[in-house]
């Protein structure tokens, strides 16, 4: 009985009291890989301000310089991620009494652990800088913004006019039932003003009715000298105007919308090669060291 224990003993290995991580490789792999992002991330920023020019006609357009700078970063990513993940598997010790199926996922599993942490390092550098750029413009829009307060302190402590969520309301009691030139120019501040709230209520509301549309062309006949069909018709080309700003504006937030959404989805994938990238050139390097070392044991047995 005790002669076959000690046989099993024998057979079955015995676990290492040494980690299978080596945090030291895996620390200077991901700085050499922070270090190199940065450095190409400045010469992919001087690169794109080359691109650029004050002056008409002598800067490349923003469809350009916006697919440069994606391919810029993508090939900065696969780059540190190589570099730094050679270096984690060729800084390691070798694991004499490790299979080669453990060597290998170790060699990967460090490269992944590499490109992670470098990952972390810029991902806190660039949180870092934006963060600083956030705070400098939320002081200056404070800065405005109490400006914006004490002048409209100040303007409304010298008015005594009623709210603006009530000053349609209060115009279309008021309105009169015909406009005459002289009342028109004697009250030109005040035509203004109307007229802008209505057009700040058809923007709310989303469409503005007949006779506001009526009342507005009454206005403008009457300061300009225009028929009342004419100047209906200049509130009909300029509410169109309107319209089209508006339909332009939905259109270019709905571009920079899936513009976004496709740079998110590129940069989630360009990590994902990354990560690949990081852990193969760890197998990569780890196995020329070990081949290295394997030369060298060799040629001290020949001596």
């Amino acid at each position: 009985m005790s002669v076959a224990y000690e046989r099993q003993a024998d057979v079955m290995p015995v676990e290492s009291s040494k980690s299978g991580i080596s945090w030291g490789p895996i620390l200077g792999g991901a700085v050499a890989a922070t270090g190199i992002t940065l450095i190409l991330l400045l010469v992919g920023s001087g690169v794109g301000l080359t691109m650029v020019s004050p002056w008409s006609g002598e800067s490349s357009s923003a469809a350009t310089v916006g697919v440069t700078a994606a391919i810029w970063l993508v090939v900065v990513q696969w780059l540190s991620s190589a570099l730094g993940g050679y270096l984690t598997g060729r800084l390691r010790t070798k694991w004499a009494a490790a299979h080669t199926d453990e060597v290998f996922f170790r060699d990967t599993a460090h490269g992944f652990l590499s490109w992670a942490v470098a990952t972390v390092f810029v991902a806190g550098f660039l949180a870092s800088s934006l963060t600083s750029l956030a705070g400098a413009g939320a002081s200056a829009v404070g800065t405005i913004a109490s400006g914006a307060t004490m002048a409209g302190g100040a303007a409304a402590a010298s008015s005594s006019g009623p709210d603006l969520s009530t000053s349609y309301f209060t115009d279309a009691l008021l309105r009169p039932q015909r406009q005459t030139t002289d009342r028109a120019r004697e009250d030109s501040g005040a035509a203004i003003a109307e007229i802008s709230r209505i057009l700040l209520q058809g923007a709310k509301n989303g469409s503005i009715p007949d006779q506001d549309k009526t009342y507005i062309a009454s206005i403008i006949a009457a300061r300009t000298g225009l028929t009342e069909a004419d100047a209906r018709s200049r509130v009909d080309t300029v509410l169109k105007q309107i319209d089209d700003a508006k339909t332009a504006a939905q259109s270019a937030a709905d571009k920079a919308r899936k513009a976004s959404a496709t740079t998110a989805m590129l940069g989630s994938l360009s990590l994902l090669v990354g990560a690949f990238i990081a852990a193969a050139a760890a197998a990569l390097g780890g196995r020329q060291r070990d081949e290295q070392e394997d030369l060298v044991a060799i040629g001290r047995s020949r001596i």
